[in-house]
């Protein structure tokens, strides 16, 4: 494939390709029809490795020989999804060939069988009675019925069905409809000639949808599943759904101001953060629902207030091409507000740069991905949440594939549903976890309007100031923003509140640029009353930094440059280690890092397989090995009548392989050792003249040899923790590409991987009305400030900390975040993650910061020991850090602490056996501040 999978898809890909051979062998013993089942939530790519199935089963991969001739026919329900599908095929697939990929139509496809090592695209509507496909007439010879019962017959050994049930896009009677012919091909239809699939492969994105299809079928299930929690680790998708809806139901337009306030923030946001990484663009699209037209009116919502509404608020005056929509009933240009608004096919949408406000109707729930879609308006009525639910299932990917690590705002998508209440938006979430989205792998929030969910801190902190702003039709000038009546955040101390990890505070704004380009300063928080904005009175504003006591960002750049260390702990390692050494070999070398790290590992194994080959032609066992690679044996077993053996397996034949049969095991060769061409490499070096064969043999015979693969596999794993100890630090300052390369490279090659600790600019977290305020948080919100929620013992470890002449600031280390920081620890034999409360910053006597890390932590816990051996290990691993503690509440209400940074500590901790030792180290090496 042209795009690397993800770790999750990798082991769909692994276990699709196990079962799936293992349906096909079980079909030929047997002949009993085989079913697949592959369970993968919204979102998660199923299009992508099923694609990569196809691919591996046709050529080949490191476990299965290639199968050049076998049949694939991927059925679903709309023309649409397979153009979708077979447009992911040409982009994404590196080995298939556009003319392998063929959509039958019922006015061209006549064939007596399918053609080996195609991939055929068919869909329910040109299945129904009516259609051409399945009748004679017009110079048709066979029916479809026919072409797939004669497929079945005569190459039942290579015909793979493909039905695609995850991307449902119809409803009532039609998907009733569509259930019934997708049926046949499982069951088999005896009014139609055509027996069940020999190999079925469902695509569904709930169980309960493809057994419900495939109930009462009599057939052999294979089940191949990838959970919510595999996807959501992955960055795919956003992390959260945030839907806001009114307390009353008739001020749609002040909600439609606001969304376009937060699409206006997103692409602010985005702007900022392509400049500064050196990516192209995203450019986010604003979604806006409309309800139905009557009679001759194209819709009941009045669109040109729409357009002037987001106009007004935004400061933007749209061009022509920058507006479309997707109207059903006309696919010709409408004229909204004074502006043009050509229709445009959904499936362009997101291939089209320009677009930046799209009006629809119905059509955007299926056959439709656009990870530009981040905010979204709907001024459907609250009946409508499983519709909404669906299209929120094609907005939840993420525009460049990844989790956003520099500015947390741009891993969510925003819905704003002025017809719907709290009760209703309940209705969505569960509509998106169960119907849609087979709990899909997306936190989802509602939010009251004018209320918030999410926070917004940063270490750019800056106050917002209203200023006037010109009419709409008047040019706009940098700076200008139509925000009016925003509320500012309480300041003072609260109280404290039961113990919590909930970071809040109110919004931030960034420096970025409107849609049209010009320079602003945006804040980042909804008003708790939006009134609809006059036509020549847009409210604007301008930002001032907010002084502090320290310099936040040169901390943040302080802790970023420091080169600590976090850890990912996986349950199961995706990669093995050649694999993994050929993708980290390759990234040092494109990033300049070790730039001949990917030659020389090459040569390293080209060397290998020489010095293996001479060991071999010195002991004299070369020739005999050459031979069996280049001669097979053919075998005939005869029978009697009575089915007894007669000659007992009588070897009949030698035949010698020719050049198709061994460049065919040369390629499995080359596949075993890594597929990256080590065995053209080596051919490089010693091909000759006279035998121009032989380097293919050499390969062969390694790669065939256990030992010698395990030594291939054992030389892997030590370069590649050699090579990434030795030049990990030097990942810190690479481009963030560069650096979710290498942190996915190192998570597949390990079940414990160290990363680089990196924080981002802004993070995003739950709002806490009834925290205490603290101006020393790293992060805080524009008005300078962070509310949280600590516990009696969290707040008092914390005030012994902020006594100190020396102390800096604070930062609360939340666990489960892409960013956090993580120590991991060993727990019955499983190691598991730890994240310690909090990193304090103190300055050292040269002006530079000390980082310590500090963990108040319940003596009863389980984990005590565990942890303080991960802590322990962590500290010698990080010589740059300061402190890091462990702490206890002693007897007498005072704070004991046990310092892992000092050897003889973590000596005395590395021994101990149990919990009650830990104790006594506390009582013998804790101290009191």
């Amino acid at each position: 494939m042209k795009v690397e999978l993800f770790p999750f898809q990798k082991q769909a890909l692994a276990n699709l390709r196990l079962n799936t051979a293992e349906a096909l062998g079980s079909y030929r013993r047997t002949h009993t029809p085989q079913i697949v089942s592959y369970t993968a939530p919204t979102g998660a790519g199923k299009t992508i490795v099923m694609s990569s199935l196809i691919e591996s089963i046709l050529f080949g991969d490191d476990t299965y020989p290639d199968q050049l001739d076998a049949i694939f026919v991927w059925l679903s329900d709309s023309p649409e999804l397979n153009q979708q599908s077979k447009d992911k095929i040409d982009l994404k697939a590196d080995k298939i060939t556009l003319d392998q990929c063929r959509i039958i139509t019922d006015d061209s496809f006549d064939q007596e069988m399918l053609d080996d090592g195609n991939i055929y695209f068919l869909n329910t509507q040109k299945l129904g009675k009516s259609s051409n496909l399945t009748k004679h007439g017009d110079g048709r010879t066979d029916t479809i019925w026919e072409t797939l019962s004669n497929t079945v017959r005569e190459k039942s050994d290579r015909l793979y069905f493909i039905i695609d049930e995850a991307h449902r896009g119809m409803q009532g009677r039609d998907a009733a409809k569509a259930t019934t012919i997708m049926q046949k091909f499982l069951k088999g239809s005896p009014d139609d000639g055509l027996p069940a699939m020999p190999v079925v492969i469902g695509m569904t994105a709930t169980p309960e949808r493809f057994n419900n299809l495939a109930s009462g079928i009599m057939s052999t299930t294979h089940f191949v599943v990838t959970t919510a929690d595999e996807v959501r680790a992955s960055g795919l998708l956003k992390d959260r759904i945030i839907i806001t809806y009114p307390d009353t139901i008739n001020n749609d337009m002040a909600v439609l101001q606001a969304a376009a306030d937060d699409w206006k923030q997103k692409w602010e946001h985005w702007t900022q953060y392509c400049y500064e990484q050196h990516y192209a663009y995203v450019n986010p699209v604003f979604v806006i629902q409309v309800q139905n037209g009557s009679g001759s009116q194209l819709s009941a919502t009045d669109l040109d207030d729409c357009l002037q509404k987001i106009e007004d608020r935004t400061g933007e005056r749209f061009q022509l091409g920058e507006v479309v929509h997707t109207f059903g009933q006309t696919s010709g240009t409408i004229v909204l507000n004074g502006l043009e608004v050509n229709y445009c096919e959904p499936s362009r949408i997101a291939d089209d740069r320009r677009i930046k406000v799209v009006f629809f109707k119905e059509n955007l729930s299926t056959g439709w991905d656009c990870p530009r879609a981040e905010t979204m308006m709907s001024f459907r009525h609250a009946n409508d949440a499983t519709y909404i639910a669906q299209l929120l299932g094609r907005m939840v990917r993420t525009p460049m594939q990844m989790h956003i690590m520099v500015d947390d705002v741009l891993n969510d998508v925003h819905l704003f549903l002025p017809y719907f209440n709290a009760e209703t938006v309940k209705d969505v979430a569960e509509a998106l976890q169960s119907t849609e989205g087979g709990n899909i792998p997306t936190d989802v929030y509602g939010e009251a309007f004018g209320e918030k969910t999410f926070d917004t801190l940063t270490v750019r902190p800056k106050q917002t100031t209203p200023r006037a702003a010109a009419p709409r039709h008047e040019v706009i000038t940098p700076g200008q923003l139509s925000l009016d009546n925003i509320a500012q955040p309480e300041s003072g101390n609260t109280g404290e509140t039961a113990p919590s990890d909930a970071i809040g505070a109110t919004a931030s704004p960034v420096h970025a640029q409107t849609p049209s380009g010009q320079n602003v300063q945006t804040a980042q928080e909804y008003p708790a009353r939006i009134e609809e904005t006059p036509k020549n009175s847009d409210a604007s504003s301008t930002e001032e930094e907010i002084t502090s006591d320290f310099d936040r960002e040169e901390v943040m750049k302080a802790i970023n440059d420091a080169g600590l260390l976090t850890y990912e702990v996986r349950s199961v390692r995706v990669s093995n280690y050649l694999h993994s050494l050929f993708a980290l070999s390759h990234l040092f070398s494109q990033s300049l890092i070790y730039q001949n790290a990917y030659d020389e590992v090459c040569d390293d194994i080209v060397r290998m397989v020489h010095d293996y080959i001479e060991s071999l032609k010195s002991s004299g066992k070369y020739s005999e090995l050459a031979t069996k690679v280049l001669q097979f044996k053919l075998n005939t077993q005869v029978f009697d009548v009575f089915g007894e053996s007669v000659d007992n397996n009588a070897v009949h034949d030698f035949l010698s392989a020719t050049d198709t049969d061994l460049d065919r095991q040369f390629r499995l060769a080359d596949t075993k050792l890594g597929n990256e061409g080590i065995g053209v490499k080596y051919g490089r070096e010693y091909q000759t003249e006279d035998n121009p064969n032989g380097f293919k043999i050499d390969i062969i015979i390694y790669a065939a040899d256990s030992n010698c693969i395990a030594a291939l596999n054992t030389f892997a794993k030590d370069r590649f923790h050699e090579m990434n100890d030795r030049y990990r630090r030097q990942t810190i300052n690479l481009p963030v590409k560069y650096k979710k390369k290498y942190n996915d490279i190192v998570s597949d090659g390990d079940l414990v991987s160290a990363h680089i600790f990196m924080l981002p600019e802004a993070i995003n977290c739950e709002h806490c009305a009834n925290g205490r305020v603290y101006s020393n948080h790293l992060f805080v919100d524009n008005s300078g400030v962070a509310r949280i929620a600590l516990n009696n013992w969290e707040q008092g470890v914390l005030d012994e900390e902020a006594a100190r002449s020396d102390f800096v600031c604070w930062l609360r280390n939340p666990p489960r975040k892409p960013w956090s920081l993580s120590i991991p620890y060993e727990k019955d034999g499983v190691y598991k993650p730890a994240y310690p409360d909090f990193l304090v910053i103190r300055k050292d006597a040269h002006g530079g910061y000390i980082i310590d890390i500090l963990e108040p932590h319940d003596q009863t816990r389980t984990d005590n020991l565990g942890k303080a051996k991960g802590f322990a290990e962590y500290a010698r691993n990080n010589p740059v850090v300061g402190r890091i503690q462990l702490i206890r509440m002693a007897s007498d209400g005072k704070f004991k602490r046990l310092d892992m940074s000092k050897t003889a500590i973590r000596d005395k901790v590395k021994q101990a056996i149990n919990d009650d030792e830990l104790t006594h180290i506390f009582d013998t090496d804790g101290f009191c501040m």
